[in-house]
């Protein structure tokens, strides 16, 4: 804990010191504060800054996210003691700005890093293809860490690596067909009241609180198991396997047809099949952030107003410069 006497500087060397060994930060002691980060992602106006702004008890109207946002929360595990904080991002645009997750997720935090995945649900058309690009674009990012680490810090390394495991029992039948995302995952499907033709579930935004809660600020995570397909589903990672699943619904004939070299693949075949997926450039957001009514600023867009005159002015000057001079033709 730093002391009053310490100066700014002071101040700094320790952070950095302590980045450079993260190592050190590997249990919270008793009167220490802890860090969680969770990066939010998924469907453009999916629902996942309302997610964020219920789970900090924010009484907010959501906005829409541009890029990627960031806002912090503290919690005091128990009376008198310092409180713990909790770093939320959340990437805006759907995949079209994917690339950006390398800004929160870093080597020096991967350690405490969870991701929540928020699909929406009515969207079926875009689900798989969302899913699918952001998820193995982050997963790429997160192994580049960890190669890095295993020279680094291979103990670190090998950490993160079988705490994904452990979440599997040893004998579960699916053991050999799992390939575990490499850090804590939750995939939240959204706007499930859509199909119920009723206002939000209150009980259904409790649990995904509770969920987020446990990510945040190591609050105990919910032991309920919901599989039920005719009610909202709710399966703690390693509680489910593909013979509980059972095989995706087609004809002995259909499936005999599909290609498929994992239960998983066959599913996405089915699904695909049933929602035409749209193509990930179709997905790509191109609506020019500089003119959102909700980030406008008088003095600033008069500016860029008139910087963009003079712009098209040099272009067509230029282009008349071009046009007058006289080029060899050999």
């Amino acid at each position: 804990m730093p002391k009053a006497s310490d100066t700014l500087w002071d101040l700094a060397i320790a952070e950095v010191e302590k980045r450079e060994n993260p190592d050190d930060d590997d249990d919270v002691k008793p009167g220490e504060v802890w860090e969680k980060s969770i990066l939010f992602m998924g469907n453009k106006n999916g629902g996942k800054t309302t997610i964020i702004l219920r789970c900090l008890e924010r009484e907010e109207s959501p906005k829409p996210t541009l890029a990627l946002e960031y806002t912090f929360g503290r919690r005091a595990r128990r009376h008198n003691t310092p409180k713990d904080v909790a770093h939320f991002w959340e990437l805006g645009g759907g995949t079209s700005l994917v690339e950006l997750i390398r800004i929160p997720i870093t080597s020096y935090n991967i350690r405490s890093f969870a991701v929540v995945l928020v699909l929406d649900l009515s969207k079926p058309n875009e689900l798989w293809t969302t899913m699918e690009n952001l998820l193995q674009v982050t997963r790429n990012h997160v192994n580049k860490i960890l190669t890095k680490l295993e020279k680094t810090n291979p103990e670190v390394a090998a950490e993160i690596k079988q705490r994904m495991w452990n979440n599997l029992q040893r004998d579960h039948p699916d053991s050999a067909l799992v390939d575990p995302f490499p850090i804590p995952l939750v995939i939240i499907g959204s706007k499930y009241d859509i199909f119920h033709f009723t206002s939000k579930s209150e009980a259904l935004l409790l649990k995904a609180r509770a969920l987020i809660n446990h990510l945040a600020f190591g609050y105990d995570k919910s032991k309920s198991v919901s599989v039920d397909p005719s009610k909202p589903l709710f399966i703690p990672a390693g509680l489910d396997s593909m013979s509980q699943i059972g095989p995706p619904p087609a004809s002995d004939s259909d499936l005999g047809k599909m290609r498929a070299n994992t239960p998983l693949e066959l599913w996405k075949k089915v699904f695909e099949k049933t929602f035409p997926p749209k193509s990930f450039s179709d997905l790509q957001d191109t609506k020019d952030p500089a003119k959102d009514s909700q980030y406008a600023e008088y003095e600033v867009d008069v500016m860029r107003a008139q910087k963009n005159q003079e712009l098209e002015q040099y272009k067509r000057n230029a282009s008349k410069s071009w046009k007058e001079m006289d080029f060899d033709s050999d």
